[in-house]
């Protein structure tokens, strides 16, 4: 708790986000050294003027331990990049925040995570499409990731809570404010089977500006993501671009080629950045998210282990020979072998012929040993 404070005051600091933090940690070695550090090791580090003042402000003006007190209060749960718990796929893009603010329960299922999100001004066909897809998703035990707008991203948490499975909804403000207020039915449907997330600190007010950064969040914690419906500069299609930076898979819906809010999905489809769906199995087919659930019970039977850990170090996009992790890790072919076929049915690896391996999510996820 006592370093997790600096991480919570940092985040506090205009201009000071994720390269900035990687620098200081790098440097100071943690955060609490970095917050107390002075003036000219600061500038050595690299921050700019405007940061330093920043700092050097908000460390005269603000108690730690108020701030660390008034998350308490709120029920939040801290997770920063040193959390093992920090969400896995959003780990790996290149932006990652730092510091998240949780409410709820993260699980493992969330693994298998999907985003379904869309204009605010949906038809009625889009709400629709947004209904049965993220229905069919958690159907399929997939989590159904959105951001708690009006419009498509409504529609896709209603229907994740109505078939019985989790959502989380990624906010544009503090968690501690739920936008649009006519939503907060909603957000609170959403706490009893999945998670409300935020980078932004504590009362944190819902801009316009907040919610382009933040949709890079919805796509990193998501295998794939499906855009329902949004014209050309939607937020939708931001969601899309962060998603195809983040080498994550983007799907669309085709919709009307004379209705605004379809001209974006069209694009997307017509570009080739974007695969056409026509139904939940086009998804599933796509991410090999078909076996979810015995996924699930053969993560619940044999959880990561050293073994796991030993051989993914070992592991990458390009094929490496059964024998040759073997030499590598020094332990029995026959272990060997029972560890790679269980973390080919956990999805962790795959096999390409011949007894060769490699990480199953090369292209957008690599795993992280500690």
């Amino acid at each position: 708790m006592t370093e997790k404070k600096y991480w919570l005051g940092f985040n506090i600091v205009p201009r000071i986000g994720p390269i900035r933090i990687r620098a200081l940690l790098k440097h100071f070695g943690t955060l609490e050294a970095a917050w107390h550090a002075d003036s000219s090791q600061l500038l050595a580090v690299g921050l700019d003027r405007l940061a330093l003042q920043n700092l050097v402000t908000i460390r005269a003006s603000i108690s730690l331990d108020k701030e660390w007190e008034k998350v308490e209060r709120l029920g939040v749960q801290l997770l920063t990049w040193e959390d093992q718990a920090y969400p896995r796929l959003l780990r790996e893009i290149d932006d990652s925040p730092p510091l998240l603010y949780v409410k709820g329960q993260l699980t493992a299922a969330d693994e298998w995570a999907v985003a379904v999100v869309g204009t605010r001004r949906s038809t009625s066909y889009g709400r629709e499409a947004a209904h049965q897809i993220a229905g069919d998703l958690a159907r399929n035990n997939i989590t159904v990731v959105s951001g708690l707008a009006r419009g498509i991203d409504s529609e896709a948490h209603k229907a994740a809570l109505e078939a019985g499975g989790r959502t989380i909804a990624v906010l544009g403000c503090g968690i501690d404010i739920i936008y649009p207020p006519e939503n907060r039915a909603l957000a609170e449907a959403v706490l009893k089977s999945g998670v409300l997330i935020s980078d932004y600190p504590v009362g944190t007010q819902p801009e316009a500006r907040n919610f382009p950064p933040r949709n890079r969040i919805i796509s990193g914690l998501s295998l794939g993501t499906v855009i329902v419906e949004g014209d050309e500069n939607s937020g939708a299609m931001i969601t899309a671009r962060f998603a195809l930076e983040q080498n994550r898979e983007v799907f669309a819906v085709p919709g009307n080629m004379n209705y605004k809010h379809s001209m974006g999905t069209n694009k997307l489809i017509r570009d080739g950045e974007a695969k056409l769906i026509l139904s939940v199995e086009d998804i599933l087919v796509e991410l090999n998210l078909s076996m979810v659930s015995q996924h699930a019970v053969v993560r619940e039977i044999m959880p990561d282990n050293e073994t796991e850990a030993r051989l993914l170090r070992h592991l990458s996009s390009e094929p490496v020979h059964v024998d040759e992790i073997r030499r590598a890790v020094n332990l029995p072919i026959a272990e060997v072998n029972s560890a790679l076929a269980l973390m080919e049915l956990k999805g962790m690896v795959r096999q390409v012929g011949g007894m060769n391996y490699v990480l199953a999510r090369e292209s957008g996820v690599k795993y992280v040993i500690d």
